[in-house]
């Protein structure tokens, strides 16, 4: 028994159309307004999809309540027609309303950042020389898949340990959709091998923390002078020796939030504090966007698949050559391939996997909130 009126009054087509219409008028004066083309013909595709749906809901709706009428009629054959569809049309709605539902769940998913590039911070953890060894082999590891999507990959900050790995490396991913594609690599990575250094054969554990950071551009974050402490020092090398004589390292706190970032990759020291604000300007937009996130009563599921610097995601076993994440659980075998850029299949069946639990959560939610409704 289909429930008409909460059909109605939830699937009402006349304000969708109304909706619709007005984005239509922006479209085209936008060249005179300035409106973003991309934004409105990306959200005018979506009411057209859903425009589309409502209308075929409201019809098969007004189809049933004739049905309904038609039920006790005295002649033989409408009654047996108004049957029929009165059996059909319910399962045509209900599938409907999951392609609404389908839809409108794709839109909360939808992460405006997609788009953007990135900066990467991966920062040795637990295990001394060989965790900074591992911090360059997972810098090595996104540097060759960026490359093979056709990305531009640009060292901001560096510090290098005795070893020749990474204690900590910033990077810029430039490209198309760099943020959709990295986004869920934020976390800690495990190593599990034998250290070069180890002369006994025994396997240690390591880590390294990966965030991943859309860039941020500079009309979104205010960042006033006087909340920031600049300090301009020498660059130095492994071991803290200095690597050149002039001062042209940059240290910056942003005294609010008491972030603070550093560069000293480049001899020229106005360069440097150019890349350290560009490091700067994302942590605090990631800030933002994760104040956000929180603020978003009732909706978890950005937080499926996401991690904090600090929660383990992966492992890297190599006595098994096996790679394991463990937010889907999920293993793959190809340990030596993925290290070296070939990260395609780990990163689609990590997206596919966490959309789907994304998903979920939603219509978990959706359910609750119905009932609460009703």
């Amino acid at each position: 028994m289909l429930d008409i009126p909460y059909l109605q009054n939830n699937y009402q087509l006349a304000p969708l159309t109304q909706q619709k219409k007005e984005l239509e008028d922006r479209m085209a004066v936008a060249h005179q307004t300035g409106d973003d083309m991309s934004f409105l013909s990306s959200e005018l595709n979506y009411l057209s999809n859903r425009h589309k749906l409502y209308t075929q809901l409201n019809s098969l709706i007004e189809q049933y309540k004739q049905a309904e009428q038609l039920e006790t009629s005295e002649d033989a054959e409408l009654q047996e027609l108004a049957i029929a569809e009165l059996r059909s049309i319910p399962e045509m709605i209900n599938g409907i309303v999951e392609q609404i539902d389908e839809i409108e769940i794709a839109k909360e998913l939808a992460d405006p950042d997609d788009s953007r590039s990135v900066i990467i911070e991966i920062r040795a953890g637990a295990g001394g020389e060989e965790a900074s060894l591992f911090g360059a082999d997972l810098f090595r590891m996104y540097t060759n898949y960026a490359t093979s999507q056709g990305w531009s990959v640009e060292l901001i900050d560096a510090s290098l340990s005795e070893s020749g790995g990474y204690k900590e490396v910033v990077g810029h991913i430039k490209g198309e959709g760099v943020y959709e594609k990295l986004k869920y690599e934020s976390g800690v990575h495990r190593v599990q091998r034998i250290p070069v250094t180890e002369s006994g054969g025994r396997i240690h554990t390591s880590t390294a923390s990966v965030a991943i950071l859309p860039e941020a551009k500079e009309i979104e974050i205010d960042i006033k002078p006087e909340d920031l402490k600049i300090e301009i020092m020498r660059a130095s090398g492994a071991g803290g020796q200095k690597v050149n004589k002039t001062s042209s390292a940059i240290r910056i706190t942003h005294l609010p939030s008491g972030i603070v970032v550093s560069c000293q990759e480049t001899k020229v020291q106005a360069q440097n504090k150019e890349k350290a604000m560009q490091i700067l300007n994302a942590r605090l937009y990631e800030q933002k966007r994760q104040e956000m996130q929180d603020e978003r009563s009732g909706m978890r599921s950005s937080q499926i698949g996401g991690a904090k610097r600090s929660e383990k995601i992966r492992t890297y076993n190599y006595p098994q050559s096996r790679i394991t994440d463990h937010r889907i659980k999920t293993s793959w075998h190809d340990l030596e391939g993925i290290l070296n850029g070939n990260i395609d299949e780990m990163l689609e069946d990590l997206h596919r996997e966490i959309t789907s639990l994304q998903l979920l959560e939603i219509k978990k939610q959706r359910i609750k909130e119905q009932g609460k409704s009703n």
